[in-house]
């Protein structure tokens, strides 16, 4: 597709896939905004009328189902996350886009996907995708061919180059290929730039010949901007040529309950429908059973508590702490067992393998210490109590967005503003420049910061 300035929404066309379909279907058609190539079950939940054309923007959801990514033309992502960015707990990441060409340096081979500097961060290239051999060193230019969300791992790239148009896409180097029946080619006479191959997709055919014309016509205009891209740029890692954004928004608790409502506009929806089916497919599909039955009728509060009890977590279950941070990022704190589970409040202790200091307590850590961290649904702070052979060693609040207990992780991200009570029983409230500069940055909005001020105030004055 070609960079465009869209006049109004209308002219924006969307394509949707993932668990946030129906809701951000719902949404956007709400603002104004095309949706495009729509799948059967969007079809018939709905009664309006889909394009079949190219998307402007793509939108599908995280593999861990935590978040909405949209992919696209920048005017258009920009459009989309201003309708799907809800809920002051969601935060949005821009990521290398996708359809990106950098120069890259490959600078580890020691695994199946070569790590390469792209000079604006990491990529992995994986093995399938590397032409001969590949050593440390080596320059290849490279395309993003998933742009993963930042607390994930590295994006992928790929190579050789291509752009991409639904019914063709360009390949540089390489041999154009048809399907079966009459050579395109030869009945349309594209005009490609020199070293681009043709590769059909499924659905071209002779009956939509001019349509495939203009989509090569499209393609190759892209292609030669790609050409003179690489023919003014030095060698060594760094951006070549982007005309895409790829963006993330983290959906938070919150986000996920606003997109619930948009859902229930359409079709039967539970409470907590997003935030169980996040939870995996196993999940999910007890959401669907129960949405195929009378119950949303029924039930005004999200069923979490049922939910654990069904998929877990449950006592001596193995739980893992994702720590999200405002900028992306995110840390796994370890694991734990869970020693007890009251509705929808876990215990998750921990053993302490190394010695040290706990930061924030100024306490000193030995191997074999316990932190017992009790989280609860949906609660904007934790604390975790430390203990050495019994003996007291503090406590430490955590102020986050709300948590969500899944059935194998805790998520939420860090607001940086924490609380700690030392074994004197002095109470100090730590790391508020953190949060400042977080939002200096632009990592968290005014609102999200003034929200975990306002919680460690409670905490602080409650301990």
């Amino acid at each position: 597709m070609d960079e465009t300035s869209h006049d109004d929404d209308s002219s924006i066309g969307v394509r949707i896939r993932g668990i946030y379909t129906t809701a951000a279907t719902a949404r956007l058609l709400d603002a104004g905004v095309s949706v495009v190539q729509p799948s059967p079950a969007i079809r018939e939940r709905f009664d309006a009328s889909f394009g079949a054309g190219p998307a402007d923007a793509s939108v599908r959801t995280s593999d861990d189902g935590i978040a909405i990514g949209v992919h696209g033309a920048p005017d258009a992502v920009d459009r989309v996350t201003d309708v799907l960015a809800v809920g002051r707990d969601t935060l949005t990441h821009d990521v290398l886009p996708e359809g990106g060409v950098y120069r890259a340096e490959v600078t580890d081979t020691s695994s199946r996907s070569a790590v390469v500097d792209l000079g604006v961060g990491e990529a992995l290239l994986p093995a399938h995708d590397v032409e001969g051999h590949v050593e440390t060193g080596d320059e290849r230019l490279v395309q993003v061919s998933e742009a993963r969300p930042p607390w994930a791992d590295r994006p992928l790239v790929e190579s050789p180059l291509r752009v991409e148009g639904g019914l063709a896409t360009l390949v540089r180097g390489g041999s154009s290929t048809t399907r079966g029946g009459p050579d395109l080619t030869t009945l349309i006479d594209p005009d490609l730039p020199d070293g681009w191959a043709i590769r059909y997709g499924a659905d071209a055919d002779v009956d939509c010949l001019d349509a495939i014309t203009a989509t090569i016509d499209r393609l190759s205009d892209r292609a030669r901007a790609i050409d003179a891209a690489i023919a003014a740029t030095d060698a060594g890692p760094g951006p070549v040529w982007t005309d895409r954004a790829s963006r993330w928004l983290r959906l938070g608790r919150e986000g996920r309950a606003a997109l619930d409502d948009d859902r229930r506009t359409v079709t039967p929806t539970v409470p907590g429908h997003h935030r169980i089916k996040a939870g995996g497919h196993t999940a999910g599909r007890g959401v669907d059973f129960l949405e195929a039955t009378d119950a949303p009728d029924s039930i005004d509060e999200p069923p979490i508590a049922a939910a654990m009890e069904a998929f877990g977590p449950g006592e001596g279950d193995r739980v893992a702490i994702e720590h999200g941070k405002p900028d992306g990022r995110a840390f796994e704190l370890g694991t734990g067992t869970v020693t007890d589970r009251d509705g929808t409040t876990i215990d998750l202790e921990r053993e302490m393998h190394s010695s040290g200091t706990y930061d924030g307590l100024g306490t000193p850590r030995e191997a074999g210490d316990t932190a017992t961290t009790t989280y609860t649904e949906g609660q904007w702070w934790a604390p975790t109590v430390y203990r050495s052979d019994g003996a007291y060693r503090g406590t430490y609040v955590n102020v986050s967005t709300p948590v969500e207990i899944f059935p194998d992780t805790v998520r939420y991200v860090d607001l940086h503003v924490d609380v700690v009570k030392r074994p004197d029983g002095e109470v100090e409230r730590v790391d508020d420049d953190e949060l400042a500069a977080a939002v200096e940055a632009g990592d968290l909005s005014a609102e999200l910061a003034e929200r975990a001020r306002t919680v460690a105030d409670a905490v602080e004055n409650a301990l």
